[in-house]
């Protein structure tokens, strides 16, 4: 097989597994859990020398292509892989293209932190380890990027859209989702910010969510 995906869906190689999903690709899942070593082997960091899932492979005519950083994989998946046709996650245009990197990055640098203390402190961590005002205080911190996004999702409203670029659910939603899901929990966010709640829900909704985070 000539795509494989390293890594499992809990985890942020759930953002090249959801995108193979959507995009309906045919690839070898290669189960690599982030806990237990198996991210140190020297196998392993001969892929990736950071030590962390996701990676992909891809053998194309012109050699091996590795990637990885989570962003990144989904993101070539959809440019490499995808139909730029106005139907798939894949950008259809230049401002679409725009789109799926400056609000890729835009969660990576604003939002992902934050959202992963509120998972972490909320809901992942044994209750006894959880620490109730670090979760208070990364969503007072998120409700500056997600007044950002509730305004954005608004103004696309206005226009007809529902989604973050075009008329679609593209590949710009599902790397934003991916971590915005982290939050989900906060009450108060998914309260002040229901545009954020319902476009939020819409994502992770998908059928194609769902069975990448069963992959493990």
């Amino acid at each position: 097989m000539t795509l494989k995906i390293y890594g499992i869906g809990a985890s942020r190689a759930v953002r090249p597994l959801w995108a193979a999903a959507e995009l309906g690709l045919t690839f070898e899942h290669v189960s690599v859990p982030y806990q237990g070593g198996a991210t140190r082997t020297p196998e392993f960091l001969a892929l990736n020398p950071n030590g962390h899932i996701p990676v992909i492979e891809d053998l194309r005519p012109e050699g091996k292509v590795t990637v990885w950083e989570s962003m990144a994989c989904a993101l070539y998946l959809a440019k490499v892989h995808g139909e730029a046709d106005g139907q798939s996650i894949t950008p259809a245009n230049a401002q679409e293209e725009a789109d799926a990197l400056r609000w890729s990055f835009w969660t990576v640098t604003e939002v992902e932190k934050d959202a992963l203390t509120v998972l972490m402190h909320r809901l992942a961590m044994p209750a006894e380890q959880r620490k109730p005002d670090l979760a208070d205080a990364a969503e007072q911190r998120l409700r500056v990027p997600c007044r950002v996004l509730e305004a954005h999702l608004k103004s696309q409203a206005k226009a007809g859209a529902h989604y973050v670029s075009g008329q679609r659910f593209t590949v710009a939603d599902l790397c934003m989702a991916s971590v915005l899901v982290w939050a989900k929990s906060s009450e108060l966010l998914m309260t002040e910010f229901p545009t954020v709640k319902t476009w939020l829900d819409a994502c992770v909704g998908r059928p194609g969510f769902a069975a990448s985070r069963k992959l493990a």
